[in-house]
């Protein structure tokens, strides 16, 4: 199966579950155009299906709950529960069980891809994740609070908290839905907020990629002297399964955040078929381009890897995947890694 095939596929898979947005499709189809970085932000069905076939041994490892969908901008921060910035993986809508080499090699290729961006040598890059990876394991994993000490990691991250009112305004700024929202998709987002009287307008929002072409409802209030925001997005099945030739399927997005090492969000919650969150500067997914210019590049790749393994750290098998690691051939994420980035690029050049 092709590229143009697997789109295609997939998207019927997909529409026999959840409501797709036809205007919102056709705008993910054009960004897959622009470069194989967003190319790959936009295709993970296609990813599940070829990734262990191309990487052959290279994927072989204990199965944990994984991220799935990982790469460079798969992190972004929140406020947890005694509200202190926390930094780590954002988003969860691809969770499945997989060998825990599937979320590294994404995240290494995604370093190789976003050329752009990140200005790292191809080895040094994989070496760093892995390096992060491996020492959260033998540690325990930790979360990324972001309050105690300064380091690289919490200047790169607060860096986009200095103009928020940017933020505020394209939230302001989005086409008003015009139609009541279902009670479906409003109480989820009424336990997220400090008092449910709140009157909230809501507006659609354009985000992402892998999920371009869903639902997605943001609210904006002013609220005792501030803006608040909530978001609503509807919570899908894998494309592993998609990959699987499954139409059924459980959904692992709450137990893969019970379970990994985490500082949680206590504005994040699922309910019933839809995803609730709080949006805010210090809420939010953090691209590349939201990092101050002069960065420390090596520090934030060996974070993504130390958080990755905060995640698999939930399965249980930290000790399993270090006598796995130590059995691996030499350079074996770069070498991985240089395979899938060719076979992105494959794709891509085809998809244009």
């Amino acid at each position: 199966m092709n590229i143009r095939l697997a789109t295609t596929h997939y998207e019927a898979w997909l529409a026999a579950q959840i409501p797709l947005l036809p205007g919102d499709l056709r705008l993910k189809h054009q960004r897959m155009r622009e470069d194989p970085f967003l190319f790959l932000r936009a295709t993970f069905y296609r990813w599940a299906q070829v990734w262990q076939e191309v990487c052959g041994k290279f994927a072989s490892g204990p199965e944990v709950l994984s991220v799935g969908d990982l790469h460079v901008e798969n992190f972004g921060t929140w406020r947890d529960a005694e509200g202190r910035l926390i930094w780590g993986v954002n988003d969860y809508d691809e969770s499945h069980p997989l060998p825990y080499t599937n979320d590294l090699i994404r995240l290494a290729t995604s370093a190789r891809l976003a050329c752009k961006e990140l200005d790292i040598p191809h080895k040094r890059a994989a070496d760093e994740i892995l390096r992060g990876y491996e020492a959260s394991l033998k540690a325990g994993g930790e979360p990324f609070a972001l309050v105690d000490h300064d380091t690289p990691l919490r200047e790169m991250v607060r860096h986009r908290l200095k103009s928020p009112q940017n933020f505020w305004n394209k939230l302001a700024n989005l086409p008003k839905v015009k139609q009541p929202l279902k009670k479906d998709v409003l109480d989820p987002i009424r336990t997220i907020l400090p008092d449910e009287k709140i009157r909230l307008r809501f507006g659609h929002r354009i985000a992402g990629l892998g999920s371009l072409g869903r639902e997605r409802f943001t609210g904006l209030a002013r609220w005792q002297g501030g803006n608040i925001a909530r978001e609503a997005k509807p919570s899908a099945l894998s494309a592993c399964l998609f990959a699987e030739g499954k139409i059924s399927g459980p959904l692992y997005i709450v137990d893969i955040l019970r379970r990994a090492v985490r500082a949680h969000d206590p504005y994040w919650k699922i309910h019933g078929n839809w995803l609730a969150r709080r949006l805010s500067p210090d809420c939010f997914r953090l691209e590349l381009t939201h990092l101050p210019k002069q960065r420390d590049e090596l520090t934030l790749l060996y974070s993504m890897g130390w958080e990755t393994a905060n995640i698999h750290l939930g399965s249980g098998k930290g000790a399993a995947i270090l006598r796995d690691l130590r059995q691996k051939p030499n350079r074996w994420l770069y070498k991985a890694a240089t395979l899938m980035e060719q076979q992105v690029t494959e794709d891509w050049d085809e998809w244009r």
